[in-house]
């Protein structure tokens, strides 16, 4: 016998909650939204110009973005730090903010607080990037801040004692992170020792406890001015004269900087060898295996980015598939191509690693089943399904990863540093999905060629050297882990 809905009292076949029932009124159900047709969706185009001081301009109007995004790149690479004096880039990034013309350091941050805006910069191998956040409402008094940090910074001598002394505190830190640590080892092997590549973006030690307040603004007169930089302007522009607004700000910017000297190309030893980095007691060993590849101005980028993809950039990857899900060693390994310095005269490259950590008493066998895995990418290639998922994920989801004004215009900043057409984003998409199974699966073997690997571990020596010799991946050479 089963047992009735209807509230005691309520008349034969009245529905709860109906008029009369003694219940609450009935409810009214609305239909329930359907999704529309997908609306077709392409990375923004920016609008390219010149300021008369020949500060190069990109804006792009997005609709509805009320919070702008502004990105300024100064062409003052960290190949162009004196000898010695590595890390003073970053310590005049850091400085830009501290004080101006026009205010005191503490001023200044009341000023950006008053304007709902954020401000931050650093430096890396292509150049400084100083970036503004911004309500449209107060855009133009915040550009005006942003002017003044890049027309006349104070760079007081109190301030950069402390930034070169918050700078000191940091590098014990990362001296004590394993991914930081296998990084810096890395570099040091792959590249040249005369190479600034070879040495931490943001300087050693040594180096940064010499610069000082001279230092930082010697650098900034020879490399901080309107004809090499590039201003990206992101958001909704709706009723924004962005003409003026930049010319009374970002426009008054004056300096006579020497064009860039022409770089030396990115190259670097990458025969197949291993260096353990001694870190006694460790329960875990921090992997970091890679070697110099294209860059972005280079026809095989699309199928090399998708080809890396499948190997390991997500979860359901090969790489993670293998050594996360079917051996358990490892709570995530990823692959991916990081681009170092890019210009149109191809001399950049881009660095292909593999990153991830294991636990000590299975590190030897990792190493060996990621190599197994790169070495059954060679012979089998990847799968169309591996292909497809990887499609999906890198070009299904573009429109979400460029959601903000912010990602556009980080994007768009990094085409200016690298030398590429406003339009490579937008024409990436479409390589992407137009790239086959076999050219993704030999850019991904071309990428990680198991006899043409620098692998870098660290960890307690002690505990992984042997097994790791027996894996037979190379020469190992341990070093100490301070």
């Amino acid at each position: 016998m089963s047992e009735s809905n209807t509230p005691a009292g309520a008349p034969a076949g009245a529905p709860a909650g109906a008029p009369g029932s003694g219940g609450m009124p009935a409810m009214t159900l609305h239909p329930r939204p359907e999704s529309g047709p997908p609306r077709p969706w392409a990375f923004p185009a920016p609008e390219r110009g010149a300021l008369p001081n020949g500060l190069t301009v990109l804006r792009c109007h997005r609709p509805g973005q009320r919070v702008i995004a502004v990105e300024l790149s100064l062409a003052s690479p960290l190949a162009a730090e004196p000898d010695g004096l590595e890390g003073v880039a970053t310590i005049m990034a850091r400085g830009l903010s501290e004080g101006t013309d026009r205010h005191t350091a503490e001023e200044f941050a009341a000023e950006l607080e008053r304007c709902g805006a954020t401000l931050d910069a650093a430096a890396d191998h292509p150049g400084v990037r100083v970036s503004l956040e911004v309500p449209a409402s107060r855009l133009t008094p915040a550009l005006g801040l942003l002017a003044d940090a890049l027309r006349a910074p104070a760079f007081p001598e109190p301030e950069i004692e402390r930034l070169v002394a918050n700078r000191l505190d940091e590098i014990q830190h990362e001296l004590a992170s394993p991914p930081r640590r296998a990084a810096m080892a890395l570099y040091a092997q792959l590249f040249p020792a005369a190479s600034r590549m070879s040495r931490p973006r943001q300087g050693t030690e040594e180096s940064v406890a010499r610069i000082d307040a001279a230092a930082v603004r010697a650098f900034y007169q020879a490399h901080a001015g309107p004809g090499t930089a590039t201003a990206v302007v992101v958001g909704d522009l709706t009723g924004t004269d962005l003409d003026g607004a930049l010319a009374r700000t970002l426009g008054t910017w004056t300096g006579a900087v020497r064009p860039p000297e022409p770089m030396a190309p990115v190259t670097g030893d990458d025969t197949g060898r291993v260096v353990i980095v001694d870190r006694p007691g460790s329960v875990q060993t921090q992997m970091l295996i890679a070697r110099l590849g294209p860059d972005r101005h280079h026809p095989v980028w699309p199928a090399q980015v998708l080809g890396v993809y499948c190997l390991g950039g997500t979860l359901t990857s090969r790489l993670d598939r293998v050594l996360r899900e079917e051996k358990g060693y490892t709570y995530g390994i990823r692959a991916q191509a990081h681009v170092l310095r890019s210009d149109a005269r191809g001399s950049g490259a881009a660095l292909l690693a593999i990153s991830g950590s294991v636990a000590t008493d299975v590190t030897g066998p990792a190493v060996a089943d990621l190599w197994r895995v790169l070495r059954t990418l060679a012979e089998e290639g990847l799968t169309d399904q591996e292909r497809d998922v990887a499609v999906q994920n890198l070009v299904g989801v573009a429109p979400l990863r460029f959601e903000t004004a912010s990602a556009v215009a980080d994007a768009l900043a990094d085409q200016v540093e690298q030398e590429l057409p406003d339009d490579f984003q937008g024409r990436l998409y479409a390589r992407l999905a137009g790239t086959g199974t076999a050219a993704a699966s030999e850019a991904a073997v071309r990428a990680f060629p198991p006899d043409r690997l620098v692998t870098v571990l660290v960890g307690d020596a002690g505990q992984i050297l042997g097994p790791v010799k027996e894996a037979g991946i190379g020469e190992v050479t341990v070093l100490p882990g301070t």
